[in-house]
């Protein structure tokens, strides 16, 4: 087989890692982004809403019309698992088709040229990665699966039930990663406060925040998506208390009135999400990031506008909206009053309006205070401006800092570094930042 290889990941970080697992399996593969060069192209697709399984479809075909002949085509991932029934059949142009469960079996299935669809559930255990985007941070993936229920998810319908990795798999992916100069770790899942208990671990993340703080190299890390009923005050009390892990949360909370919640099948009404919240937001140093859906069946106007009002008074510092999305095999699906796509596109924009201004109130908050932060290399607005991240701020999802490219001693900057900084102003949704080396 030839030895050009273009890779494509859609969708979540989670969906990364898998592509990373892949990637680790391929290394005889040389990697192109030119995908009419490539003899191998896969792509792990997303299947989670319309807009993200039309996206995947799209990337397919589009990358089968300008590929060479001879090449393979790989459709990989949930999109392929969520309809591994239909996909062959209405996708011809695919040569394989695989789904979640054989990641780490790529390398088998481009030998044999054909599709597989493992029933086992693949959880990383000593996989080799090829961690990409970053020379210091990674992504570590805790689980596969979720035992939620929520009225407008189709996951747990082609992801399964709540698996964990145990604590030494994790530990060990780490220190490897510490080894390769990474020091920088975001913890993900699809319910990631509800890691390990279906090891019957109540408060498993706590345990693994006191396994991954004895690893030497770990400088930062923050825990991705955390599910209200599962999130208890105990383990914001241990973030709180952790010298490695930011007080960083983020939890989807999707609504808060109490009608929607539970019709949302959420678990939780709104005076016990508010505690949360509220306990979040009082440990120094928080940031708080959540998202919304709009448009959910039975949304009445009252019921979104209470959404609108919290979203605006309780003063998020970040906010994901989503327009509802109607998914065969949810509970949702089958209701009756639903919302008309006009009416749903209106209110995402209304909802979007008052994240614009939040984020923006909350990015202004920043202007004069001291920082660290990370270089991650040169920004797309001018050569002398280098782009940098906040650490405690997830990479690409919570915003940018210009910083000159030198010091005030005329040195330059070294990109992955951590470094004492004051933000000095900003332009349009980006902070400037001065790096303070005396």
């Amino acid at each position: 087989m030839s030895n050009k290889l273009h890779i494509v990941s859609l969708g979540c970080t989670k969906n990364l890692v898998d592509t990373e697992v892949m990637m680790g399996k391929l290394q005889n593969f040389e990697l192109t982004d030119d995908s009419t060069d490539a003899d191998v192209i896969i792509v792990n697709t997303c299947g989670f809403i319309d807009a993200a399984k039309e996206e995947s479809v799209n990337t397919v075909l589009s990358l089968h019309d300008e590929r060479k002949e001879d090449s393979v085509l790989v459709m990989a991932g949930c999109l392929s698992e969520r309809y591994k029934d239909d996909l062959a059949t209405q996708i011809p142009e695919v040569d394989i088709f695989t789904g979640v469960g054989d990641y780490e079996n790529i390398d088998e299935l481009l030998k044999e040229k054909k599709s597989r669809f493992s029933d086992e559930v693949y959880l990383i255990d000593g996989a080799e990665r090829v961690v990409t985007g970053s020379t210091y941070h990674a992504y570590i993936k805790l689980s596969e699966g979720c035992n939620q229920a929520c009225s407008f998810c189709a996951i747990p319908s082609f992801k399964g039930a709540l698996n964990s990795r145990n604590l030494d798999s994790i530990a060990k992916e780490v220190e490897g990663l510490v080894k390769k100069g990474f020091y920088d770790f975001s913890f993900v899942s699809q319910d990631s406060s509800s890691y390990l208990r279906d090891q019957n671990i109540k408060d498993g993340l706590s345990l693994l925040m006191q396994r991954i703080e004895l690893i030497d190299g770990v400088k930062s890390a923050r825990i991705l998506y955390l599910y209200p009923s599962t999130t208890t005050i105990t383990l914001l009390k241990n973030i709180g208390k952790s010298k490695i892990f930011h007080n960083y949360f983020d939890m989807p909370i999707q609504h808060i009135n109490d009608d929607m919640l539970r019709m949302m099948k959420r678990g939780f009404g709104k005076d016990k999400t508010v505690e949360l919240l509220d306990y979040m937001r009082s440990l120094p140093n928080s940031f708080v990031r959540t998202s919304f859906i709009v448009g959910h069946p039975n949304e009445t106007q009252e019921i979104f506008d209470e959404m609108c009002e919290f979203a605006e008074s309780f003063e998020f510092d970040r906010i994901n909206v989503f327009a509802y999305s109607d998914e065969e095999t949810t509970s949702a699906y089958d209701m009756s009053e639903k919302i008309s796509a006009e009416v749903i596109a209106e209110r995402a924009q209304i909802l979007g309006d008052i994240v614009a201004k939040g984020t923006t109130k909350s990015l202004e908050a920043e202007i004069g205070t001291d920082i660290e932060l990370i270089i991650d290399g040169e920004s797309d607005e001018h050569e002398y401006l280098l782009s940098a991240r906040k650490t405690m701020w997830a990479p690409e999802i919570d915003g940018e800092i210009y910083v000159n490219d030198r010091t005030k001693d005329d040195e330059d900057l070294v990109f992955g570094k951590i470094y004492s900084a004051r933000v000095t102003g900003i332009v349009g949704n980006i902070l400037t930042a001065v790096v303070d080396n005396g």
